[in-house]
């Protein structure tokens, strides 16, 4: 195999030895972030482990199984989801968060009568490679943040230890994927976490530190029911204006996320699914995976690019093992021992992990910029990959309300499109 050979293609199935571990990689790469959606909001994080599970297979159904997209719990909502768990608890949140996925259906319908056409216009190789690497290079904070802080939430507490143990984890990573033969070298995130995981053991016991904690395994029960919370069987169903008013707006923000993230999986898997199955068809998953989480009590969903990061290391886009990792993500939301498990894995290792994972995201980006040879002594070229860069990677935000704010990517995706639009194509008319 080449470093540019894709190992497994979208529609080709894994080998039956090899299919667990392939998943059961894709599940600890998502894991981190999708159950720190719920922990951050005060809602149990098996029932947003169920809730990924189930979308994603929603989303699989609806593109006709042709787009190897993850769907986790989504950050952008947690603002909103704080405030609506005060005044209206789980039932205002599952009523915006449904009505979140009402959003992406309506402007699915938009898209479809709309045409195609103009997708090539508005997201051409110079707007996509920068926002792809914005996508990649914004989460690089979030990466660090776990691989410094003991106190994540408050950036407190810097360890050298912390950094030690996911150094260790992010080279491990590169090792297992590069000197790998076989099997190995498909797997080289699970084995990354593992030998941080270890690492981290080792280093707590050494400093004395309680990195690794098992007192939650311990304690855990092998079978628990996710505390699902339907509409009119688990409360009664009541109308939340300020639900809707709150989160409904947020849908067109991770709705620009969509769009990165699609180009990403359009970059590695060399398909274009703006047009096969189509934009309508991604957003529609989108949107149903949203109204399930609502109507179970999890969090509203988006597709995750930690999962997008796993297929661009390991060249393995097939989505099978995507659908595996959603079964087991389901059969895990059952078995609380293996929940708690995962829940152990330390901040410092999953920062390691997603440093490779991010990192990979950006380079994506580049890589289209490359392969579409754009040429940067182009000024309209160059202002528009300036302003995306320094937007997306900056973090400028713009806060609507209190409780709503439109985020660093939506910003420089937004841009990028309209300075492409508006900027003269001829250079000399600068």
């Amino acid at each position: 195999m080449h470093d540019n050979d894709i190992i497994l293609k979208v529609d080709e199935k894994p080998a039956a030895s090899q299919w667990f571990g392939l998943s059961f990689q894709h599940l600890f790469a998502m894991f981190g972030s999708t159950v720190l959606v719920p922990i951050l909001v005060g809602i149990n994080p098996a029932i947003a482990l169920l809730s990924s599970g189930l979308g994603t297979l929603a989303h699989m159904s609806v593109t006709k199984f042709k787009v190897p997209a993850y769907m986790g719990s989504s950050f952008a909502y947690i603002g909103a989801m704080t405030l609506l768990m005060k005044n209206g608890g789980m039932p205002a949140i599952a009523q915006g968060a449904m009505t979140g996925g009402l959003v992406y259906l309506i402007v699915a319908l938009i898209v479809k009568f709309a045409g195609k056409g103009w997708i090539d216009k508005v997201l051409p190789p110079i707007v996509v490679g920068p926002i792809v690497m914005v996508i990649g290079l914004s989460l690089a904070p979030t990466a660090i943040n776990d691989a410094m802080y003991t106190d994540v939430a408050n950036l407190k507490g810097y360890s050298l230890a912390y950094i030690i143990i996911a150094l260790i984890t992010v080279l491990s990573i590169v090792v297992y994927s590069i000197y790998g033969k076989g099997f190995l070298s498909v797997v080289p995130i699970l084995l990354g976490i593992i030998t941080g995981y270890v690492a981290a053991m080792i280093i707590g016991k050494i400093t004395g530190m309680n990195i690794v904690s098992f007192t939650g395994i311990s304690q855990a029960k092998w079978l628990t029911l996710p505390p699902m919370e339907i509409p009119f069987a688990s409360y009664k169903w009541a109308f939340y204006p300020s639900a809707i008013l709150t989160m409904a707006p947020i849908a067109f923000v991770t709705m620009t996320e969509h769009f990165g993230h699609i180009m990403v999986l359009n970059s590695l898997t060399k398909k274009d699914y703006f047009k096969e199955p189509g934009l309508e068809k991604t957003l529609t998953g989108d949107g149903l995976a949203q109204i399930i989480a609502g109507f179970i009590g999890a969090p509203p969903v988006t597709s995750y690019g930690e999962n997008i990061g796993v297929m661009a290391i390991t060249k393995i886009h097939s989505i099978y093992v995507i659908a595996g990792a959603a079964v087991l993500a389901i059969v895990v939301s059952f078995v609380g021992k293996i929940t708690a498990l995962l829940q152990s894995i330390p901040a410092p290792v999953i920062g390691g992990a997603s440093i490779a994972l991010f990192g990979v995201i950006a380079a994506s980006g580049l890589k289209i910029l490359v392969e579409n040879k754009v040429d940067f002594d182009i000024k309209r070229n160059l202002l528009i990959s300036s302003v995306v860069l320094v937007i997306g990677i900056g973090g400028m935000i713009i806060n609507i309300t209190q409780n709503l704010q439109i985020s660093s990517v939506a910003i420089a995706t937004i841009l990028g499109i309209v300075l492409n639009l508006v900027l003269p194509k001829d250079a000399s008319e600068i």
